[in-house]
């Protein structure tokens, strides 16, 4: 996830955008546990605060045996302390991914080789292997927000399945989230200046209390959703 959403003051923990995002990815997981009838070890690239994956064990804990935070900017401490724990922090990728979920939230736009990336995580597993990414769509919604998160570039379900055919992931469904909220991301941004700062921010309890509800009902049918949205997905075997 982008930390630097966090320095406007948004709390992942309470605001919709995060917690309504969550939900793909757990209906996801609980969908790769139900398959192999096992609990399933999780790998987040690019994982920063560890969010999504701290909900997952929140959520559902019986269903997860070993979580690996891979992050750059992670301190010789923070290593060091969760060394050999369940939630584990790591710098670089476990040098073999084996009956994993590969997890990548909001982290291939920041990448400016995002082929690179997604080629090294394919040549270090063993086994079979899942994937879960989302990624922000479509260069028309590209604005001040991308760039004060330093993004490369946004997808669509075309230009990100072109990537992970290149990349020779075997099968994969590709969706969109936030197809609701798109025209008034769009016009947002469209008014707003190209002035390189957050668009995500706290909103006030009501407003966040009807977003939330009905972004997480919408979370329901995202998969059918192939059409646009303010994120496309893309779940599948590595």
């Amino acid at each position: 996830m982008d930390l630097k959403e966090l320095e406007s003051g948004v709390n992942p923990g309470t605001h919709w955008y995060y917690q309504s995002k969550k939900w793909p990815l757990v209906r996801f997981v609980k969908k790769i546990y139900r398959e192999q009838k096992k609990k399933v070890v999780l790998v987040d690239v690019g994982s920063g605060s560890g969010f999504f994956m701290y909900e997952l064990i929140k959520l559902m804990p019986e269903t997860i045996d070993k979580v690996w935070l891979v992050d750059i900017n992670y301190t010789e401490a923070e290593v060091k302390e969760t060394s050999g724990q369940k939630i584990e922090k790591t710098i670089s990728l476990p040098p073999i991914i084996e009956h994993a979920v590969v997890v990548m939230m909001d982290v291939l736009e920041h990448i400016e080789d995002d082929l690179a990336i997604l080629n090294e995580i394919k040549n270090r597993c063993a086994g079979k292997n899942h994937f879960f990414i989302t990624v922000p769509a479509f260069m028309d919604l590209w604005s001040g927000h991308d760039i004060y998160l330093g993004h490369y570039r946004r997808y669509t379900s075309k230009t990100l399945n072109e990537l992970l055919l290149n990349a020779k992931f075997p099968r994969y469904k590709i969706f969109y989230l936030f197809a609701g909220i798109f025209p008034m991301v769009w016009l947002v941004r469209k008014l707003k200046a190209k002035e390189a700062k957050t668009t995500l921010k706290p909103t006030h309890p009501i407003i966040n209390s009807i977003l939330r509800a009905y972004n997480s009902f919408e979370m329901n049918f995202s998969r059918i959703n192939k059409l646009f949205g303010v994120t496309c997905a893309a779940e599948g075997e590595l």
